[in-house]
């Protein structure tokens, strides 16, 4: 079930800061009223698409910074597999030199409620409770706004990396409606035209098509 038009499941999990620092108590909820979020999940630590993804965030993190937006990152890794990877360069295949938070959903119940983990929970004949499947995250992506309300999601397969670009496009066009009143039409890109809700204002955006 998407989440889009609703509060962003709320939580509190460890985390890696700055590329180094290991909190136990790391939670989104910081931002509420202050910054737009890019809360994104990928599957393993220590992978082939992952780190390109990872990566790609970080080589546009100043661009989404000017936005007024944080980028957070999470798996079902520990934090120490985390530090470890993130200690890695990158000729080596690590990710060295990423700054951003990265959350460590052990338990996997940050990618249960964000529904991207790969695989569920049920009961065994005994009663007990087992998971089955694979317990990793799909690539999801969601933009969450200063209000905590998820505005944007995409979830990938496995094999499917990211466009970091289309990820603050739809950051530019969401904080395009915000200001303007404005809905954004397709492949919208900051400084285009936008339309009024009106069929006088779609009728003069198509004319020029």
């Amino acid at each position: 079930m998407s989440l889009v038009g609703k509060k962003a499941p709320s939580f509190t999990a460890p985390a890696v800061l700055k590329g180094y620092e290991i909190v136990e108590e790391f939670s989104l909820d910081q931002y509420l009223g202050k910054k737009y979020v890019v809360f994104y999940f990928y599957p393993k630590d220590f992978t082939f698409v992952c780190p390109t993804e990872i990566l790609a965030f970080q080589e546009k993190l100043a661009a989404f910074e000017a936005k007024d937006t944080v980028v957070v990152g999470c798996s079902t890794d520990t934090e120490n597999s985390h530090f470890a990877w993130l200690s890695m360069p990158k000729n080596k295949g690590g990710i060295e030199g990423v700054k951003y938070p990265m959350v460590a959903d052990t338990s996997k119940t940050i990618s249960n409620n964000f529904g991207v983990l790969a695989g569920h929970y049920d009961m065994d004949d005994a009663g007990n409770m087992i998971f089955v499947g694979t317990p990793i995250a799909y690539r999801g992506t969601f933009l969450i706004d200063k209000e905590g309300i998820v505005r944007h999601e995409t979830i990938n397969d496995f094999p499917l990396g990211r466009n970091i670009d289309e990820t603050l496009r739809m950051v530019e066009a969401l904080q395009h409606v915000e200001k303007y009143g404005e809905v954004c039409p397709a492949n919208w890109g900051e400084g285009d035209k936008a339309i009024k809700e009106s069929v006088e204002s779609v009728s003069e955006y198509l004319a020029t098509k």
